[in-house]
């Protein structure tokens, strides 16, 4: 095997692995800081080592197996060793058996990796630090593809990483899941996380791509194992169900030069049936354990439900729309939001004419959290076309325009909004005698 063979196999072991290797180490040394560096240096050795020895049999072990024994090394040397750094390291060294590196992750239980999902998406680091902290610790990616995913420098996600480590420092966060008094809670902190990755892949809010599809497979990564830890929510389910769903349109959603495809003219035949089974059998468990549970569908459910609207209709005209308003009618009573009341204005459109849609987007010109929203005047743009208000649409698409910071969707918005100045010209020419 080639050097550069062996470092792939590095890369590849390391983002399937590092959440269990981390998750172990912390459990063991109670400090997120000093495991992460712990098993950064494994990932050295192995870098070192593993071009010239081979990739060992069970390779995850032996990265948390020479990490431990890196932790040992460390507290050894100390001139000031308290008892307590004592006998873990004695604990740890007991727990080494010669020769048998690949035992010591066997004995690492999926608990470890849950437990630093809910540390690294905790409630005490703002989103962008719990965002940042869990594709580092639980998704294995490094500080730099973590900055180039989300358009910003390494040296933004580096401090970003490192204050939040200070940060879940400071507050003595515990490597613990919560008991049931937060359990809810702070399971609905790691879902919005999961989700919010998804979302900046799906539909990128700044920079030259509509799309960033790696984050959607990271976020979908997270959360299939999300899932799998805690296989009795049916909310993690949900998510997974919703971002299936809309994973499956992402081959659908742009030309081949990266522009745009909206909803309406998308080729359904490129959506990927394969993710939409997912999705359709993941929203199928949820709503089995809602049942089960004896309640109803929660926030990420509802919108997978109408996801799967659009994923089993055959065109945008079959679309049951009379099925989403009322699902989007749920949703808001679940989760009430200026956003979902917009999404839902789009249905009533598309259920009972743009008229009674643009009653509903007007309703919500005035408040404050969508003032700056670039899909409010997007959406009334639509509807004003629709209704042939041309000249008024034009200005709402501008005004999207201005508002968005994606490069390739104000191209969108301001082509849209000169095939309007171009109708109205000749509309005034016909009109001149």
């Amino acid at each position: 095997m080639t050097a550069s063979t062996t470092h792939g196999a590095v890369e590849a072991v390391w983002r399937i692995e590092s959440a269990r290797v981390v998750g172990a180490l912390v459990r063991l040394v109670g400090d997120v800081a000093l495991a992460e560096d712990l098993a950064q240096d494994a990932l050295v050795a192995a870098l070192e080592q593993w071009p010239r020895d081979g990739v060992p049999k069970n390779p995850g072990a032996w990265l948390t197996a020479i990490a431990k024994r890196r932790a040992i090394d460390a507290w050894r040397r100390q001139d000031t060793l308290d008892a307590k750094y004592a006998e873990l390291a004695n604990t740890l060294e007991r727990d080494e058996r010669p020769g048998e590196p690949e035992q010591a992750l066997a004995r690492v239980i999926d608990d470890d990796v849950l437990r630093l999902v809910f540390v690294a998406c905790h409630p005490v680091l703002p989103k962008p630090a719990r965002v940042a902290l869990t594709l580092k610790l639980v998704g294995g990616l490094s500080t730099e593809e973590i900055a180039r995913a989300f358009l910003v420098p390494t040296s933004t996600i580096a401090q970003r990483i490192v204050r939040a480590k200070r940060a879940l420092s400071a507050a003595s966060v515990r490597f613990e899941v919560p008991d049931h008094t937060e359990f809810a809670a702070r399971l609905s902190s790691v879902l919005e996380v999961i989700y919010l990755i998804f979302n900046e892949g799906y539909s990128a809010t700044s920079g030259d791509d509509w799309m960033r599809p790696a984050l959607c497979d990271e976020a979908l990564r997270l959360g299939r194992v999300l899932a799998g830890l805690v296989p009795r929510e049916p909310e993690a389910h949900g998510l997974v169900a919703l971002m299936e769903l809309q994973a499956s349109r992402i081959g659908a959603r742009t030309t081949a030069g990266g522009e745009p495809i909206l909803l309406a003219d998308q080729d359904r035949t490129r959506w990927n049936r394969l993710l939409i089974g997912r999705g359709l059998a993941a929203l199928a468990r949820a709503d089995a354990l809602e049942t089960a549970l004896g309640q109803g569908r929660g926030p990420y459910a509802l919108q997978a439900a109408l996801a799967t609207c659009h994923a089993t209709a055959p065109s945008i005209d079959e679309t049951d729309w009379a099925l989403i308003v009322r699902l989007y009618e749920q949703l808001g009573r679940v989760a009430p939001s200026p956003v979902i009341e917009l999404n839902r204005a789009v249905a009533v459109a598309m259920a009972h004419g743009p008229a009674a849609g643009l009653e509903i987007v007007d309703a919500l010109r005035e408040h404050s959290a969508l003032r700056r929203y670039h899909l409010l005047p997007a959406v009334r743009g639509d509807l004003l076309t629709k209704l042939g208000r041309t000249t008024e649409a034009r200005a709402e698409l501008e005004r999207a325009a201005e508002f968005t910071d994606n490069e390739r969707e104000r191209a969108l918005l301001l082509a849209r909004a000169a095939q309007l100045a171009g109708s109205t010209e000749l509309a005034g020419g016909r009109m001149t005698p």
